[in-house]
């Protein structure tokens, strides 16, 4: 037995090993497997071995201290929670044996969870079920969790959908204050904003867009003079309506965007505003916001102004029924059109094709990608997957939008600040192999400085040649760096433009609605109530989430048509590499699948630089772009990836011909 002076020793010792210890705070960062790591503060990560990562969850903030367990290799051990920002997640219910667990399916809890048995919810196995976190497993790794609402069971009709709106936290349902604001306006509230406002209800404005599009925030019109067209952009006005700070607008920032799910789209402000009193539907007078701007015939822009108006649309067309127009086509629509809309088209058509030209001159234009439309079936699942064709009456609309965004962000330019899209280019930390790329195969290319706006925007201009030895332009696009809001004029590489923003989707965007706001500040003195640097921050993060819940259930969708695809040999392009494989994107419906190298017959080593798969001993080649052939070989049902088996590919030059036998 220890005596007194033992025992006060040995205390003595842990107080000093405690005292002398060195902890490094960080945040945890979970793998696809059981370990982790932990971001520093400091700039550096340290390995958290299995054992550690069970007592942690994604995106905890911790201290840690480091042990070296090998000469020259440390691990981290886990000795403090400081927070924990996971408090709900998804998972699917199972039983095994005398436990209740949730299986999650949040990425990086990689690992059962047990639910004790008063905090199961009546819940069933194979139920997908939200859960809260009822005990972190911060002490012993044993974490414990609590079911809050059962989503229902794979196979249920919109299961895909429910699931996903819970994975993401988002509100299927308004609040009770929004939905009493949004019921309290009427017709009335829209003639109620009608004072002030210059009356263009006569003017052959009109809205191009889809046949199921009910959200109608663009209107437009245009008429030729001495030295080029007059182009007036109407923008559905809803900042009339909802006043600074009001619930509804609490909700649009809080949402961020309209979420264009498959079949079932989650808005951004409640429906009786967004597609009916602020719509800018036909036949009725609406508020706007309206940019009118000179377009020179040579394409560029020149004086513009803001103005608020009443319009009213003449007519919701199609783009198929503008763009037979513009084709020459003539069928009973076309004719039924009133000869001033008529008129007006076709001075759209020639404003934009000059507008088109000189942004090819002077600008970056977007790659033309052939898109896809889903259709659901009665279950809320694909039924099948259409191209969907885009025409000149597309390109008409975007380069009317375009324009008006410039003349925006010029404007809030000029006013020293504002809300900007920002786009810096390449990614920093893939300047190294960016230059390597050019010296080796593209030298005519590497006096350019892709660092700067006009050296990136020169690069990308001359960087698409067919018959290059690899696809400079493909491989400078996938290590593009993502545009980010800011309050200050920047360029936006990606466009090849100064400075860019949005305002022209104020019913989807609350970026868009904010830009009102700002242009009728400083124009009219209309309240507004300013964003602060925390709250950008946020809107930012929310439009990333808002876009990953929607690839999650396209993907998922996607996955589940994918099982009834023949097996076939089906043509497709190489979209992605990585050490692992590549992805094919199918020319008829635009499913992307993966092929392993492991099922390739040999090794093969990934090129950082030119992001090709080579051949360990033979030199064969996948790359970006390149043709393949391939057949459907199953789901993989908890990543929701569709596989594929190679059966032939495009022979690129120095390599030999590929084939999947």
């Amino acid at each position: 037995m220890l005596n007194a002076d033992a025992l006060n020793q040995l205390r003595q010792l842990k107080t000093d090993i405690k005292q002398n210890k060195v902890v490094f705070p960080g945040t945890v960062k979970p793998t696809n497997g059981r370990f982790g790591f932990v971001a520093l503060d400091e700039g550096r990560d340290v390995f958290l071995p299995p054992e550690e990562m069970q007592k942690v969850l994604p995106g905890d903030r911790v201290n840690v201290t480091e042990q070296e367990v090998e000469k020259g290799k440390t691990q981290g051990v886990v000795d403090e929670l400081l927070e924990s920002h996971l408090t709900t997640f998804v998972g699917r219910y199972l039983i095994k044996g005398k436990g209740h667990f949730v299986a999650p399916e949040t990425p990086g809890i990689n690992r059962w969870i047990f639910i004790p048995p008063k905090e199961r919810m009546g819940a069933e196995p194979d139920d997908f079920i939200y859960c809260q976190i009822h005990r972190h497993p911060i002490k012993d790794g044993k974490g414990q969790a609590k079911v809050l609402r059962v989503i229902g069971k794979a196979g249920q009709p919109g299961i895909e959908r429910a699931f996903t709106l819970a994975n993401f936290d988002l509100a299927d349902a308004w609040p009770e204050e929004v939905q009493k604001q949004a019921d309290a306006l009427s017709e009335e509230s829209v003639a109620a904003h009608t004072e002030g406002r210059e009356d263009r209800t006569e003017q052959p404005y009109v809205t191009i867009d889809s046949p199921g599009t009910q959200d109608m925030d663009d209107a437009l019109m245009a008429t030729p003079n001495a030295t080029g067209w007059t182009l007036s952009i109407a923008i559905a006005d809803p900042t009339a309506m909802i006043e600074p700070g009001s619930p509804a607008e609490e909700e649009a920032f809080n949402r961020a965007t309209a979420i264009y799910f498959p079949g079932e789209p989650l808005p951004m402000l409640p429906d009786s505003i967004s597609t009916r009193l602020c719509s800018l539907m036909p036949d009725v007078a609406r508020l706007a916001l309206v940019c009118d701007l000179q377009v020179n015939n040579d394409g560029s822009l020149g004086d513009y102004s803001f103005r608020q108006a009443m319009i009213r649309s003449k007519g919701k067309l199609s783009y198929e029924l503008v763009s037979h127009l513009i084709e020459g086509r003539e069928d009973d629509e076309i004719k039924a059109l009133p000869d001033e809309v008529a008129n007006s088209l076709d001075q759209l058509h020639q404003a934009a094709t000059a507008l088109r030209k000189w942004r090819a001159e002077h600008a970056l234009l977007s790659q033309d990608r052939p898109e896809f439309r889903l259709r659901l079936d009665e279950n809320k699942r694909i039924r099948v997957i259409e191209p969907s064709v885009q025409n000149e009456a597309h390109r008409l609309v975007e380069e009317c939008m375009v324009a008006a965004n410039r003349c925006a962000a010029d404007f809030l330019t000029q006013q020293g600040k504002g809300l900007f899209i920002q786009h810096p280019g390449l990614r920093d930390d893939r300047t190294d192999n960016i230059r390597k790329l050019l010296e080796s195969h593209a030298p005519h290319l590497a006096e350019h400085d892709a660092s700067t706006a006009e050296g990136f925007k020169a690069l990308m201009k001359h960087s698409d040649q067919p018959q290059a030895e690899v696809p400079v332009k493909a491989i400078l696009s996938r290590q593009l760096a993502r545009a980010e809001l800011g309050f200050d004029a920047a360029p936006h590489q990606g466009m090849g433009l100064a400075a860019y923003t949005t305002f022209t989707s104020p019913l989807r965007k609350f970026s868009d609605f904010y830009v009102h706001r700002l242009i009728k500040a400083a124009l009219w003195d209309t309240p507004i109530k300013p964003l602060n640097s925390q709250q950008l921050e946020a809107l930012q993060a929310t439009q990333f989430r808002a876009r990953q819940a929607a690839n999650t259930l396209e993907t998922w969708l996607k996955a589940d048509f994918a099982k009834t695809l023949p097996e076939d040999p089906m043509e497709g392009t190489i979209s992605r590499t990585m050490p692992s494989g590549f992805f094919v994107r199918l020319d008829s419906n635009g499913l992307e699948g993966f092929v392993s190298c492991k099922d390739l017959e040999g090794k093969y080593g990934f090129d950082p630089v030119t992001l090709r798969l080579v051949h360990n001993k033979n030199g064969r080649i996948f790359q970006l772009e390149q043709r393949v052939t391939v057949s459907f070989a199953g789901v993989d049902d908890e990543r929701r990836q569709i596989n594929f088996k190679l059966i032939k590919a495009e022979e690129i030059a120095g390599a030999q011909e590929t084939t999947g036998d």
